[in-house]
């Protein structure tokens, strides 16, 4: 009997191989007749394709995802108002890359709300842009659970609406963003100019459990807000800003983690760092260098709140903690009460200022707010004024930070290696230097 069952599993995981198949297609009529079992292969085909709207629909699994993908990754354009629609599990797009076209109003990739563990990998959008930057629509958006973005590039958006957004929904969903390169994005003039939106303001209480890593922000000065993190419990973390005015803002929701990121922001006007609203953050081991914002852009800013507020409103900070960041030469190392005016007026209650390395020759703690008590402990700063004013918790100390080949300030004898000089970031067909 057992080897009846052995013979029986082996003719099925045969039967399963040989039921793959590859389809080359030359329209988005032609993906939406076809009827896609799991490691079956879709290719597009042929030259540029033109205002085709996709609509990858199938069931895969872990081990046999259905790809969709073209004969020419990085070559072969999604162009004119092409849009692609992914709707289903376990589906793996990959090698996009649209180009040359703009939407009127629909979002550009779309994850369904049914998709589930599928993927967008190696694919790139650049300069898709509406000319009138008023036109309101998104080049990603994230509904669905456990799917990821990866090895992407992302350049060139000058309308309103968020680059990649996150949606939620009533359970947390889980989704991965990681190894893309989100390139110069120039000023909007308002809001709705963010990099990533994770959430809404309306649905900020509800879980997430997004994970934002290893990618690189180049030049996104798209509004004050490069990740607009809306919802509870994300992980932001190892990622790159650089030269970027906009900044990873905690605006909405609570408990989430910020630790590992890199901001560089080598002088340039108005560059920034993290911003906190909320209560039980972690903001940790991140790396601040040569940042020039002030107030609600300075290197770490901890906001005033508003009493009674609404959903869309600036929520008290309460049980922050920072700890073991390195700030070297910006201009305004800590921002505490930024915001603050006559209506934002409640101060952050329980924070947690310990074990951080600051180095500058501008006064360390710019005070708001000067009824915020802040817990510091066990902090080092260098080269301060002479006249500056420090609570306890701080100790001169020359950190001996020494400058590396990368251009990071770190402690001499250990040199970091950031992971944008090891790992590949953006899709494998793009030689993208970093």
């Amino acid at each position: 009997m057992k080897r009846f069952l052995i013979v029986v599993t082996i003719a099925v995981s045969l039967a399963s191989t040989l039921q793959a198949k590859d389809f080359k297609i030359r329209s988005a009529s032609e993906l939406t007749g076809l009827n896609l079992q799991p490691g079956d292969n879709v290719i597009l085909t042929g030259g540029d394709w033109k205002d085709q709207h996709l609509v990858f629909q199938g069931k895969g699994t872990e081990q046999k995802p259905i790809v969709l993908t073209t004969e020419k990754p990085g070559k072969m354009k999604l162009a004119g108002n092409s849009t692609l629609k992914i709707d289903g599990e376990w589906l793996q797009a990959e090698g996009l890359l649209f180009q040359d076209g703009y939407s009127q109003k629909e979002d550009i990739v779309v994850f369904s709300e049914k998709s589930a563990n599928s993927r967008l990998t190696n694919s790139a959008i650049i300069d898709f842009s509406n000319p009138d930057n008023k036109v309101d629509y998104r080049w990603v958006s994230l509904n669905g659970t456990r799917n990821r973005v990866d090895h992407c590039y992302f350049k060139g958006k000058t309308h309103q609406g968020v680059t990649l957004v996150v949606w939620l929904s009533e359970k947390p969903n889980y989704h991965q963003i990681d190894h893309n390169y989100f390139g110069p994005r120039p000023e909007l003039g308002r809001n709705g100019g963010e990099t990533i939106r994770i959430g809404t303001s309306t649905w900020s209480f509800h879980d997430s459990f997004t994970t934002v890593e290893n990618n690189v922000f180049e030049h996104c000065d798209g509004e004050l807000e490069a990740i607009s993190n809306k919802s509870c419990k994300n992980t932001l973390r190892n990622n790159l800003f650089y030269e970027c005015k906009a900044t990873l803002t905690l605006r909405h929701g609570n408990n989430s983690e910020v630790y590992g990121n890199y901001f560089i922001g080598n002088n340039k006007p108005g560059t920034g760092g993290i911003r906190l609203i909320g209560e039980n953050h972690k903001v940790y081991d991140n790396h601040m260098q040569e940042l020039s914002g002030t107030s609600v852009s300075a290197a770490l800013s901890v906001m005033a709140g508003l009493p009674n507020p609404v959903l869309t409103s600036h929520w008290q900070v309460k049980n922050a903690s920072i700890t073991g960041n390195t700030i070297i030469n910006c201009k305004e190392s800590f921002a505490i009460g930024a915001g603050y005016n006559p209506q934002r007026c409640l101060p952050a209650l329980n924070t947690v200022f310990a074990n951080n390395v600051i180095v500058t020759k501008e006064e360390p703690l710019k005070w708001y707010d000067d009824k915020v008590d802040i817990n510091f402990s066990n902090n080092t700063v260098w080269g301060i004024p002479s006249a500056a004013k420090l609570p306890e918790g701080f100790s001169m100390k020359d950190p001996q930070l020494k400058k590396d080949n990368n251009g990071l300030y770190a402690l001499e004898g250990k040199m970091v290696s950031p992971f944008w000089k090891s790992e590949k970031i953006g899709p494998q067909w793009l030689d993208l230097k970093i």
